[in-house]
């Protein structure tokens, strides 16, 4: 599911789309949803973007979608998370191994490489 701004127009929401496929993410529609029966439910949608965390609490009853509430941190995002994660491996490998690689400028591209990698399996 790609989380949209509520102030897109259509133009953007099939733009949005359009970049899923393009990066290759499985695009799954709201609308796949509609069929499920069972009274009022309550979805939380996340978006983490690079430099951006969005969180929006919608409803859905008998098929009609309303959204309850956005809210977001333009200051977080994966590029924050994947610093933390690095910071982790750095501390691991200096205590497991006792190798200090947080000045090796070739051992920090590629421990980013698969942090970024871990991040998105």
């Amino acid at each position: 599911m790609i989380k949209e701004e509520s102030y897109y127009n259509d133009t953007q929401r099939q733009a949005s789309k359009d970049v899923g496929v393009i990066a290759g993410v499985k695009v799954a529609r709201i609308a796949s949803c509609l069929d499920k029966k069972g009274g009022q439910k309550n979805i939380l949608v996340f978006d983490c973007g690079g430099g951006t965390f969005d969180v929006s609490i919608l409803t859905i009853d008998n098929g009609v979608f309303e959204v309850l509430t956005t809210n977001g941190d333009t200051h977080l995002g994966g590029e924050d998370f994947d610093q933390k994660i690095k910071e982790y491996f750095i501390k691991l490998i200096k205590k497991k191994h006792e190798k200090n690689v947080s000045k090796d400028n070739r051992a920090l591209g590629k421990l980013r490489r698969e942090c970024e990698r871990a991040k998105r399996a």
